[in-house]
């Protein structure tokens, strides 16, 4: 058996699912695209390949083991995107959620059962009940998920959490506190879209926190993160920095933090906050509307 343990974003990693961009099936047609920033770049001829893309993913293998994590891979399936293994799967305390996603990647799921059949604890939510991973952060007691309303969720391909999700989560960890945060969407502009809660926020460290407030739907809830971290705690990014993923960096503890090398002013900050920045080169999985967060899903961490 596999344990499962998530409390927070940044206690130290003991195990993790890293995606894999091994046989991902080339440059897919645009029907087939579920985000504005990879169609843009199929359109403009700037989709990445995979032999870049499994050079990019290696090397954070190779950082994670550095670490001393355990880090488990999909099983292939041939000619299938399977990067981003963060939406498909997620551990809350000690149970492994795996939710319902869009239909064009059902079956990224099987790639990850050798995992699964190895948790305990194991939470297969309704068809209805719309969630991926990328949405849900968990922080030391407190569940902030990003969610599309009832009518947003019908009308955008990026919405990815629904309303009944996030009741599902409300009904299934009761001892948490759940606060749901409706983001900004767009099929069109990935500019103006926050396709995941991980896409405008993510807390690092031990008290603060990386945000984009233009992700936030409603602007009582870009008020609220701030005032729950103290501003003085909170590190904000540019909408060229969302566009570029800033905040969609993976925390191995609360000192260590892997990023890419190209976010100068992010990373900076990082080592101001007295955090060790792995840098790794991460622009080609940037295209596809993802990054260190996206492609990670962990199992464990260690808490005392």
């Amino acid at each position: 058996m596999i344990p499962v343990k998530i409390l927070d974003e940044t206690a130290p990693l003991e195990a993790v699912i890293l995606g894999s961009a091994k046989s991902m099936g080339g440059v897919p047609k645009l029907e087939e695209t579920y985000d504005p920033k990879s169609r843009s770049h199929i359109i403009d001829g700037t989709y990445p390949n995979e032999t870049d893309l499994v050079e990019e993913m290696e090397q954070v293998v190779s950082v994670l083991k550095k670490h001393g994590v355990s880090v488990y891979r999909p099983e292939v399936i041939e000619n299938y995107n399977q990067i981003f293994a963060r939406d498909i799967a997620l551990v809350i305390d000690d149970k492994l959620i795996v939710p319902c996603v869009t239909p064009l990647r059902k079956l990224e799921s099987d790639g990850i059962q050798h995992v699964v059949d190895q948790v305990e604890h194991v939470l297969l939510p309704d068809e209805d009940e719309w969630m991926e991973g990328g949405d849900i952060i968990p922080w030391n007691g407190h569940l902030f998920v990003g969610y599309a309303n009832d009518e947003d969720f019908e009308k955008y391909q990026v919405a990815r959490t629904s309303a009944k999700g996030v009741e599902y989560l409300r009904k299934n960890f009761p001892n948490w506190k759940l606060k749901a945060f409706e983001l900004n969407k767009s099929d069109e502009d990935p500019r103006e879209n926050a396709l995941h809660l991980d896409c405008c926020f993510q807390p690092v460290g031990k008290d603060k926190a990386v945000i984009y407030e233009g992700g936030f739907r409603n602007q009582e809830d870009f008020e609220f993160l701030l005032d729950f971290f103290g501003s003085e705690n909170v590190f904000e990014i540019t909408k060229e920095e969302m566009y570029e993923m800033n905040s969609n960096f993976f925390s191995i503890s609360p000192d260590v933090v892997i990023s890419d090398r190209r976010f100068g002013r992010l990373n900076e900050q990082f080592r101001n906050w007295g955090i060790t920045v792995e840098e790794v080169k991460y622009g080609e999985v940037a295209k596809m509307e993802g990054l260190l967060r996206c492609t990670t899903m962990p199992l464990r961490r260690k808490y005392d």
